[in-house]
C-alpha cells in the first residue's frame, strides 16, 4: 500500500523512462557482439582467427569510450543535472548506433563503436541516480529492479534482430527498394529506438534532492575528489570491485561461446551461437535481477544478496567449463541462462555504489562505477588472452573467474549496508 501511494505520475514516469533507456541501452551494448562475425566478414574480415582478435579489439573501443563518458556523463549529472544526462547519452549513442550501419572499414567501425560507448554510459547512471532519489528509502530497491530488470531484457531483443531479423531488412527491400544486410538493419533500429524514446522527456522532472543543492556552497561532480581521501577512495573501489564477475561472466563465457563450445575446446555437441547464447543469459539477468531486488526488500539487506548471488557464480562457472564438454547445445544454452541469473545482480550492485555517497557526488559515482567495471572488460580480456598462452582457454576462464568473483567478495565485506539509508545530505570533499 505504501509503495502503492508512493509511485505518483513524476515517479511512474522517471521508471518507465529510465527503464526504456536502459532497455536500448543494453539492446546497443550487447548488439556488437551479436552481429560481430556478420558485419566483420562485410567489411572483408573472414579468418577465425581475425574475426576473434577484430571483434575483441572493437569491442575494447566501446568499452574504452564508456570508460570515458562515465566519467563525463557523471560529472555533467551532479553539475548539470540528472535529466540533461538521461536525455544526452540517449541521444548521442542513438546517433551513433544509426551511423554505425554505414561503417565501410574497420578504422570507422572502431570510431563509432568509441562515440558509441561515450554515449552508452550515462543513462544507467543518470536513471538509478534520479529514481534512487525520488522515491523513499525503503522502495527506492523496487524502482532499481524494474529499470535493470526490464532493461536486461534489450539483450534478447539485440539477439532476436540480429540474429534473425532477415524479415525487417526484406520488407525494406521490398517497400522502399531499400538494399541493407541484417547488421545493418540491427544497427538502424537500435538508433530509431533510441531517437523514440526522446519524445518521452515530456513530463518529466529533476530530482528535488539535485535541485535542493542549489542552496549549498559544497563542490558538485568533482571526480578526483574520489581519489584525494582514503575513506572515499576505499569505498569506490570497493564499489567498482564488487562488479568484476559480471562483465567476467558476459565478456568471457558469455560473448565467446561460439569459441568455448567449439570442437578445439569444449567440443559441445551441435551448433552454438553467440546471439543465441547471449539472449539465454540475458534472459537469466533479467530473472537473476528481479528476485535479487526482491530479495534485497525481503531480506533489507542488499550485501547478503550480493554474497549469495556470487557465490552462485562460483558453482555456475565450473559447470560450465567442467560439464559442458561433450554434451548438447541446449544445455550449453541452459548454463548459460544460470550464469546469467547468478550475475543478475547488477540493480543491487549499482544501488549499493549510489548509497554510498552524497548528493553533490551521487551522480558521479553512480555513472562511473558500472562504466569502469565494463571498462574493465579491456585486463579480463587482456588476462583471459595472457593465460590463454600458457594454460589453454578453460583454465585461463577458470583462473580470471576466481579472481573478478575473489577480488568482489573481499571488496564486499568493506561496504556499508545501504538498506533503507537516507540520501539527502552532502558529502564533505
Amino acid at each position: 500500500m505504501a509503495l502503492k501511494q508512493e509511485l505518483n505520475r513524476n515517479t511512474v514516469i522517471l521508471i518507465i523512462v529510465a527503464a526504456l533507456g536502459y532497455f536500448v541501452d543494453i539492446y546497443d551494448l550487447i548488439l556488437f557482439n551479436v552481429v560481430k562475425k556478420e558485419s566483420l566478414i562485410a567489411l572483408g574480415i573472414t579468418e577465425f582467427e581475425a574475426i576473434k582478435s577484430t571483434s575483441i579489439t572493437l569491442f575494447n573501443w566501446q568499452m574504452g569510450g564508456m570508460l570515458l563518458g562515465g566519467i563525463l556523463w557523471g560529472v555533467l549529472g551532479d553539475k548539470r543535472g540528472r535529466i540533461k544526462v538521461l536525455f544526452g547519452s540517449i541521444l548521442m549513442y542513438s546517433a551513433a548506433n544509426m551511423a554505425n550501419a554505414f561503417v565501410t572499414d574497420i578504422d570507422v567501425y572502431a570510431f563509432v563503436r568509441f562515440i558509441a560507448g561515450i554515449g552508452l554510459a550515462g543513462e544507467l547512471g543518470a536513471g538509478i541516480t534520479l529514481v534512487s532519489e525520488v522515491m523513499s528509502k525503503e522502495n527506492r530497491g523496487y524502482g532499481t529492479m524494474i529499470i535493470v530488470t526490464f532493461g536486461a531484457l534489450g539483450a534478447v531483443l539485440a539477439a532476436v534482430v540480429g540474429g534473425d531479423g532477415h524479415a525487417i531488412r526484406d520488407l525494406l527491400q521490398n517497400s522502399f527498394d531499400i538494399s541493407l544486410q541484417n547488421w545493418q538493419v540491427a544497427y538502424i533500429i537500435g538508433g530509431l529506438l533510441g531517437l523514440m524514446l526522446l519524445m518521452l522527456r515530456i513530463g518529466t522532472l529533476e530530482s528535488g534532492m539535485f535541485t535542493g543543492l542549489a542552496k549549498h556552497q559544497s563542490k558538485r561532480g568533482d571526480f578526483l575528489s574520489l581519489f584525494k581521501q582514503k575513506r572515499i577512495f576505499k569505498t569506490y573501489l570497493n564499489c567498482i570491485l564488487i562488479g568484476l564477475p559480471v562483465w567476467y561472466a558476459v565478456a568471457i563465457l558469455v560473448a565467446l561461446a561460439e569459441d568455448f563450445a567449439s570442437p578445439e575446446i569444449l567440443n559441445v555437441s551441435g551448433n552454438v551461437i553467440n546471439g543465441q547464447a547471449v539472449m539465454y543469459a540475458y534472459l537469466g539477468l533479467s530473472a537473476g535481477d528481479l528476485l535479487s531486488g526482491l530479495l534485497s526488500q525481503w531480506w533489507r539487506s542488499r550485501k547478503k544478496v550480493v554474497l549469495l548471488y556470487l557465490l552462485l557464480t562460483i558453482v555456475l562457472v565450473l559447470l560450465y567449463l567442467f560439464t559442458t564438454s561433450g554434451q548438447s547445445a541446449e544445455y550449453f544454452y541452459i548454463i548459460c541462462f544460470f550464469i546469467g541469473i547468478a550475475t543478475g545482480y547488477w540493480a543491487l550492485f549499482v544501488s549499493i555504489a549510489s548509497e554510498q555517497f552524497g548528493t553533490n557526488i551521487r551522480s558521479t559515482v553512480t555513472t562511473t562505477v558500472p562504466n569502469f567495471v565494463r571498462g574493465a572488460v579491456i585486463p579480463i580480456t587482456a588476462g583471459f588472452k595472457l593465460f590463454e598462452a600458457y594454460f589453454g582457454s578453460v583454465n585461463s576462464a577458470l583462473i580470471m573467474g576466481v579472481i573478478c568473483v575473489g577480488l568482489a567478495i573481499y571488496a564486499l565485506k568493506g561496504l556499508d549496508e545501504t538498506f533503507a539509508k537516507d540520501l539527502d545530505y552532502i558529502e564533505t570533499l
